[in-house]
């Protein structure tokens, strides 16, 4: 596999490392509560949350790791952007328990950084699966077509077992 971030995410991709201030100084101060404290931004706020499938790619804000491709996004109403599946080894699954829920939390692989949770209730005719993504952990590239993310794995995964 590539550790080549401009490839697409990777499991074995090079580990983002970086001190507090060096986070603070590159990120928004949104973009660090939400990437490095586990900040949830407002329903129906984000940039990208009604914004429909479309060739392109989105990426770490933190790190710029590929997470997701445009095509697999969708408009789930829930007021963040939803994807049915992920660049495969792009995301790690945690378990959450905060605010007296059991919640499978996403992260960027690459550089840990909080990017929403995923959730059973997706598309059926799909995966299934709903990742919930804030805005503002995520950029999009469009892309004239899918030619450069068509063939990339992806997965569904929602129990971080």
């Amino acid at each position: 596999m590539s550790t080549n971030a401009e490839s697409g995410a990777s499991s074995q991709a090079a580990r983002i490392q970086k001190t507090d201030a060096q986070w603070r100084a590159e990120l928004s101060p949104e973009q660090y509560r939400i990437l490095r404290e586990k900040g949830t931004e407002r329903a129906f706020t984000g940039k990208y949350w009604d914004t429909p499938s479309s060739y392109g790619e989105y990426r770490c804000a933190g790190c710029n790791s590929l997470l997701f491709r445009g095509a697999d996004k969708f408009v789930s109403e829930c007021g963040w952007p939803a994807f049915d599946k992920a660049i495969k080894g792009s995301i790690k699954y945690h378990a959450d328990r905060s605010f007296g829920m059991l919640r499978t939390e996403v992260t960027c692989s690459r550089c840990d950084g909080h990017l929403g949770h995923v959730f059973e209730d997706g598309p059926t005719d799909t995966t299934g699966v709903r990742y919930c993504i804030n805005s503002l952990s995520i950029t999009y590239t469009p892309l004239p077509d899918e030619t450069k993310t068509k063939d990339l794995a992806t997965e569904a995964i929602v129990d971080p077992k």
